[in-house]
């Protein structure tokens, strides 16, 4: 290969941001990419018909549009939003919204509501440090005082600690289900940080997707990598930094793939800590064809791109705890994506697509379909006759699509408030032996928004 300053390893969103941020800092730059394709987490392809547009992993992007990086470079994404950012069914057709308005929101909590007003008032008038401190490394000590202060009073309770303070049923419902997202026991320190942040997010920048799908963002930093000098080579499977013509590395993979590639190189330190990574709960993935919008039991949900699924607070907490423990649950939490209600480019004219996703067990091969489409049949009484094609994806499949994704753990390592905090001077981009760790492994991790890979490369201009 031709001698190059910084090779980057793996060409998904934090890939692709490293790489974007070096090339910006006239650093020569390559990118090398196992697959044939760019996008890692951001590919859309025809998985179920010609003419339908999945997403592959990623679909809806709060933490895209919110993201620091992203707007530092103007990112040319066509972001979509809907009215409503995410809504939540519950039984006998009732439902809970975040709304935009945080006012809307409250008000489907009764009496009650003045405790969500409470909440989230605060953070959201300094709403920008809060998005600056949490997608980074938050430090112990912080660098933002005030706004970790606001975040970590609520944020690393359990969101189940949090639900008491919140009281009204649908207010824990709608907790549960952001909360989810951080594919943990919602009993654990730091899943009421996840679920705030996510509300916040809908209330402050939408949950938008963008318009193609996600491969577009992955396309659009492509464009502006090309455009500031750097390159990318396709199909190219990395196993030895060694063989890499270049001063330094910048690795977007998991830390077993890191040590198999560069160990001989790092510190013993550094051969410690990636040896203690340990990856989180997988997902199954079910895509589906439909010649009609899924049937809402509820007047809300028709009105937005991301459905929660799973029924109340105690439910969602127990199918995750199920997960786990190593158990596959009956009524799952399902995360369910509908992006031809706001994006028809999508699909044929008139039909549409959706996907569902729930969690389960690291490396299981259980097909969770008739799981997952019972428990939105429960919501959307005939959404099966709505189907057309269906393509699934588990723990295992997903893994050979995406190596990151070991046994199937699409957020980069288990959820734990220590995979964000750091302390004093601890350095999580930086390996030694002129490696540094790009990925989801590092703060602030899983999500869209490329952060990981920008802030390693601050790392690497840091020297």
């Amino acid at each position: 290969m031709t001698h190059t300053d910084v090779a980057v390893v793996g060409a998904g969103p934090n890939g692709l941001s490293a790489a974007v941020t070096l090339a910006r800092a006239g650093v020569g730059v390559r990118v090398l990419e196992r697959a044939p394709v760019i996008g890692g987490g951001t590919r859309t392809e025809e998985l179920t018909l010609p003419g339908y547009l999945h997403d592959v992993c990623s679909a809806v992007h709060p933490t895209g549009i919110a993201s620091p990086f992203f707007s530092s470079i103007d990112l040319d994404v066509e972001w979509v939003q809907p009215s409503i950012p995410v809504t939540h069914p519950l039984d006998g057709g009732d439902v809970v919204a975040l709304f935009r308005g945080v006012g809307d929101t409250a008000n489907q909590f009764g009496a009650e509501s003045g405790r969500y007003l409470r909440l989230v008032n605060g953070l959201l008038r300094s709403i920008d440090d809060v998005v600056a401190s949490t997608l980074g490394p938050m430090y112990v000590v912080p660098r933002r005082p005030a706004a970790f202060a606001r975040v970590a009073t609520a944020g690393a309770l359990p969101a189940t600690v949090l639900a008491r303070r919140l009281g009204h049923r649908k207010a824990r419902a709608l907790l549960a289900g952001l909360s989810a997202h951080a594919i943990a026991p919602l009993n654990s320190p730091g899943t009421a940080g996840v679920g705030l942040f996510l509300g916040l997010l809908g209330h402050s920048h939408g949950w938008p997707v963008a318009r193609g799908g996600s491969a577009a963002i992955a396309r659009a930093l492509e464009a502006d990598l090309i455009r500031h000098g750097g390159s990318i080579d396709t199909g190219v499977d990395v196993t030895d930094i060694a063989e890499l013509d270049a001063d330094r590395s910048v690795l977007d993979v998991m830390p077993p793939a890191a040590l198999a590639m560069a160990g001989d190189r790092l510190g013993s330190g550094s051969v410690r800590k990636l040896s203690r990574w340990q990856p989180g709960p997988g997902v199954f993935k079910v895509d589906w064809a439909l010649d009609a919008p899924i049937p809402w039991a509820d007047p809300l949900s028709a009105s937005t791109a991301t459905v929660h699924i799973g029924g109340t607070f105690e439910e969602i907490a127990e199918a995750e705890r199920l997960v786990v423990a190593g158990e596959h649950p009956e009524r799952p939490f399902v995360l369910l994506s509908q992006p031809t209600l706001v994006d028809p480019s999508r699909a044929p004219a008139g039909r549409h697509i959706a996907w569902g996703y729930c969690h389960v067990p690291n490396g299981s091969t259980v097909d969770m379909t008739d799981a997952i489409e019972r428990q939105i049949e429960r919501f959307a009484p005939g959404f099966r006759d709505r189907i057309i094609a269906r393509a699934t994806i588990n723990t295992e499949q997903y893994q050979v699509h995406n190596p990151n994704y070991v046994g199937g753990d699409i957020g980069g390592g288990r959820f734990g408030l220590g995979k964000v905090l750091q302390f004093g001077d601890e350095r999580p981009f930086t390996l030694g032996g002129g490696v540094f760790l790009g990925s989801s492994a590092v703060p602030p991790g899983g999500g869209v928004h490329g952060m990981c890979g920008y802030l390693s490369a601050q790392a690497v201009l840091a020297g």
